[in-house]
């Protein structure tokens, strides 16, 4: 493939309102691989686990992945009990959880990288049985198919659970303001934990992004009823997260045109547009802003995408409306991005950065690979998310090109 040593990938970028420099671009996406420690290892149908921290192998994948100057983002992480959509994700809401990301840090850090945490709240997109409380979201909105089904199936059982018979019960006002409390509580653990930033997950339909998309958001009061009011729960928390840890240490992940989950709203440029004008208002400060390509999706092929955005006129979207409103804030890209497309896309100035995942799961010197022209080993799907038997195989079992 020949070296590619000479790509803007591979200059600095200033983050973090001119405080932090990556000395190269190729960012770790936020990928959940449900590989934690189990707190209480003895976990039954009548006393299920339902916390997790991160262990040894954690550690151990995250340092192998970091760089000089590289910049990973975390696996999503859950800032309470309630807020959790998978087993074997470790929060951030219990001593020991803090405890295990401290050492997920140092580990990073020792190796001279970066490392901000996800803050992610699954919303609608969990089961009772999983965390124990009733699922939440903007309202309660049931899942349109009656067949699709809470990714794993409940302690002792073999079934996987329809979404649809369990609702999520709309947050009250009071309720928004403690899910809101749950969120800086865990973004002051991630700043005792060492992290250099905390990102706000707010896409992929999970609970901000529930609040954004008017197909699951049906409120009448402030938070709902138009692109601006809808905006209203996001823009909350991210001013809340910045007084907590500090708008130069903030970021967010927006998917602006993402079906997952089901967020299939519509007014969508008017609902984003708004979002992202009144963050770069509020909170111009901003350490990153990180989004979805349009086109990209985690379920769908693109042909079906595109009959998604052509049904509602954007077929030909892409992200050139936010990056003019975010002007100077660095801008990252995910969404596909491989040792194919990525050559000079950065030069053309769409964006200051791309995010890479599901290349990274199988090959932990991706960003050695992208500089010397190094053939990607293949992902395997299915071993993506555990928990496992053997959560070690295809998670820290990959050699890196030189051995």
């Amino acid at each position: 493939m020949g070296s590619h040593q000479e790509s803007k990938l591979f200059e600095p970028l200033t983050i973090g309102n001119g405080k932090l420099t990556l000395k190269h671009r190729v960012v770790h996406a936020p990928m959940t691989r449900n590989r934690g420690v189990p707190a209480n290892s003895t976990s039954t149908p009548e006393n299920p686990n339902r916390i997790w921290y991160p262990g040894d192998l954690i550690v151990e994948y995250y340092k192998q992945r970091a760089t000089d100057g590289g910049l990973i983002i975390s696996e999503g992480i859950p800032p309470s009990l309630e807020s959790n959509g998978m087993p074997g994700v470790p929060g951030l809401f219990t001593p020991e959880q803090t405890a295990g990301w401290k050492r997920v840090v140092d580990a990073v850090h020792e190796k001279g990288g970066y490392i901000y945490a996800q803050l992610w709240h699954a919303g609608r997109a969990t089961i009772p049985q999983m965390t124990g409380f009733p699922a939440v979201s903007a309202s309660a909105t049931v899942w349109d198919s009656p067949t699709e089904c809470y990714s794993h199936p409940p302690v002792g059982a073999t079934a996987q659970v329809p979404y649809s018979e369990h609702p999520p019960i709309e947050l009250s006002v009071e309720h928004i303001k403690r899910t809101i409390e749950d969120y800086c509580n865990a973004a002051k653990a991630a700043m005792e934990a060492g992290f250099d930033g905390v990102e706000l997950h707010g896409g992929n339909g999970y609970l901000p992004e529930q609040f954004l998309s008017s197909n699951v958001n049906k409120r009448t009061d402030e938070y709902g009823g138009s692109p601006e009011k809808r905006c209203r729960f996001v823009l909350e928390l991210m001013e809340a997260l910045s007084k907590t840890v500090g708008a130069d240490k903030l970021a967010i992940r927006l998917s602006p045109f993402g079906l997952f989950n089901q967020a299939r709203g519509e007014q969508r440029v008017e609902t984003w547009s708004h979002l992202c004008k009144e963050l770069k208002r509020t909170l111009p400060e901003l350490s990153y802003v990180s989004f979805i390509e349009p086109r990209y999706e985690q379920i769908f092929s693109y042909e079906e995408k595109d009959r998604f955005l052509g049904s509602w006129g954007l077929l030909n979207v892409d992200l050139t409306l936010f990056r003019e409103i975010f002007g100077s804030t660095p801008f990252f890209s995910a969404g596909g991005w491989d040792n194919k497309n990525s050559w000079g896309v950065l030069e053309s100035g769409r964006y200051d950065a791309l995010l890479y995942g599901r290349y990274f799961t199988s090959n932990p010197d991706l960003v050695q690979r992208l500089r010397s022209g190094i053939e990607f080993v293949p992902y395997k799907r299915e071993r993506f998310y555990g928990p496992f038997e053997d959560n070690k195989l295809c998670y820290v079992d990959y050699p890196a090109a030189t051995q």
